[in-house]
Order: structure tokens, then C-alpha cells, then sequence
């Protein structure tokens, strides 16, 4: 059986520019979708949180028009419901042992620039799986969760790496690139990573090496999909 570590953001707000805080958590969709098709291929799924913290679902991404109508909001909201259990009973991030799992996957939201973003026990952990050839997943803002990650010599791990994720492009389109801090494609290239960015809110998924990241929410089962075809060709 594939052990599976599903990393979900607690923060429940991102600190924008001008110190205020801006409601977040995770996407719906994020971590509704690639948790049923790792469901579906037979993964064992532990999920896990800073501090062991019950994650907070972005409302945003329930709203009818951001999930893609009435339905489909229902949907995804009755997902969530019926994975409450489990999510309130997340293990704590800081006890998680690499050695356990065989990949790790984490969902966006704005919810990992607040927290995982500088998390530099996440990046010791991260460090982990790569060096032991372990497989990395994370789709939309979660690629911010690979910056606190370092070589043991103190080189960016990810750099020259490809990669993808939430674009200036679609944050502007957002509503929020003039608000935030800083964004995420412009910090993950100052890192040293080959970002590529496809067209906007399209599926758009970039493997690189063991690195496997998502662009945006309709990346999210097609990147669950590419993992568990390529770690059942493996």
C-alpha cells in the first residue's frame, strides 16, 4: 500500500501588505479532488496540519461562482463534511516522520503563504523526501511551502528546478496581486526556480525530477492523476 502524507495549511488568515488579514485557509477543490482520486488507487491518507490544528476551508472557494456553480459548491462543501472527522484529528506536522510515507502532497489556498511558507520544520521535511527520492506534489499557492526548503550545504533545494503554480497573472485576476505582500510566481523565481506558467486557469501541470506542482485549482486532479499513474509505473 502507498503511504500517503496530505499536508493541509492551518492558518486561517494571510497578512496582506498593509498588516491587515485577509479570511483564507484551504481550496475546496485543492483538497477535495486529489483526495479522492488518491482515495480511489487504494493510498493510505494521513493528513496532517501545523501544531495539529483542524484546517480551515477558504469560504471563498465554496462560493458558487468560484466552484462552479450551485451544484457543484454542494458538492464540494458535502466532501468536506463527510472528511470532518478525519481533518479534526490531523496529526501534528512537527512529529511527522518522512520515513513513513512515501510522497507528500500539499493543496493551496492562501492559507500555506501565511504559514507554510516559513514553516522551516516543513522544510527540513521536505529535504527529507527528496533525499530520499520520495515524491513531492503541490498544486497553486502550496509551492511556497518548498522556499524554507535547503540541501544540508545551504543551497535552495528547488533551485533550477521546473516548476509551476498560482500565476501574477490570475492573482491579479483575483483581486489580490495589488494587496499582497509579495506573489508567489515572483518570489519562487528570485529563489532560483524555471517557473512556468500556462494560460490562465487552465490546467496546467509541470513535473521536474520527483517535483510535481499544479498551477491552479483545475490543475488539482489532473496532478493527483499524473502522481498515481507515475508511482504505479514506477
Amino acid at each position: 500500500m502507498t503511504d500517503l502524507l496530505f499536508v493541509i495549511t492551518a492558518a486561517d488568515h494571510w497578512t496582506l501588505a498593509d498588516g491587515t488579514r485577509h479570511p483564507t485557509g484551504f481550496w475546496a477543490e485543492e483538497l477535495v479532488e486529489p483526495y479522492r482520486v488518491f482515495s480511489e488507487a487504494g493510498y493510505d491518507i494521513t493528513f496532517a496540519t501545523p501544531g495539529g490544528r483542524t484546517p480551515v476551508v477558504d469560504e471563498a472557494s465554496l462560493a458558487p461562482d468560484a466552484a462552479g456553480g450551485e451544484e457543484r459548491a454542494a458538492e464540494l462543501r458535502k466532501a468536506l463534511d463527510e472528511l470532518e472527522a478525519q481533518l479534526s484529528e490531523a496529526a501534528v506536522l512537527d512529529d511527522v516522520d518522512a520515513d513513513d510515507f512515501d510522497l507528500v502532497f500539499v493543496p493551496g489556498g492562501h492559507g500555506p503563504m501565511e504559514d507554510l511558507a516559513v514553516d522551516e520544520r516543513f522544510g527540513e521535511l521536505v529535504r527529507r523526501f527528496v533525499e530520499s527520492d520520495k515524491l513531492v506534489a503541490m498544486v497553486c499557492h502550496a509551492p511556497v511551502a518548498l522556499l524554507p526548503a535547503f540541501a544540508s550545504g545551504g543551497k535552495w533545494l528547488f533551485e533550477g528546478y521546473n516548476l509551476t503554480g498560482f500565476t501574477n497573472v490570475e492573482e491579479a485576476q483575483a483581486g489580490l496581486a495589488d494587496k499582497a505582500p509579495w506573489l508567489l510566481q515572483d518570489r519562487l523565481r528570485a529563489a532560483g526556480a524555471v517557473f512556468s506558467a500556462g494560460d490562465p486557469w487552465e490546467p496546467h501541470v509541470v513535473v521536474d525530477r520527483k517535483l510535481y506542482t499544479g498551477q491552479n485549482p483545475a490543475s488539482s486532479r489532473p496532478l493527483a492523476e499524473r502522481v498515481v499513474t507515475d508511482l504505479a509505473q514506477a
